[in-house]
């Protein structure tokens, strides 16, 4: 659980890229609101589109997908929202609405998924300089047989 916990802050603080005229951007994976997944007992080698609400901090986020992550060797994915942000740049949050994104999930294999859900930092567990160390996720085990 460390290594998944790490991954998603290497995620949210050292991504950084260029486009164009020198602007650099800072990529952030943000914590899933609420979420709709299919009901009842999925089949393998169907598609399903899964359903996200998250809050966009600000007007200068800018939605860049959903971050998907397959544990190797498992079947744990890490779900969350990301977005990129133009260094410098200020935001003005205006937003009372969550926002909606969705992504298609096709099961390779028959057996139970555990859809982990990123649900942000846990202030709880902050440390002197009131740095977070933990991330907190809610899991969703989703049954899938195989096509009859």
């Amino acid at each position: 659980m460390k290594k998944i916990a790490l991954l998603l802050v290497l995620m949210t603080t050292f991504l950084s890229c260029s486009v164009g005229d020198g602007d650099t951007y800072t990529n952030y994976v943000l914590p899933v609101d609420s979420y709709t997944l299919p009901e009842g007992t999925l089949e393998v080698g169907q598609i399903y589109q899964v359903k996200l609400k998250y809050d966009k901090p600000g007007d200068c986020f800018n939605y860049r997908g959903v971050y998907y992550y397959k544990v190797e060797g498992t079947k744990e994915r890490l779900i969350g929202v990301l977005n990129d942000k133009k260094d410098g740049d200020s935001c003005s949050d205006d937003s009372t609405e969550l926002t909606e994104v969705s992504f298609n999930f096709q099961p390779e294999t028959a057996g139970t998924y555990t859809f982990k859900f990123y649900k942000g930092k846990d202030v709880d567990d902050a440390d002197d300089d009131g740095d977070t160390t933990e991330d907190l996720f809610e899991d969703v085990e989703i049954v899938v047989n195989e096509a009859p």
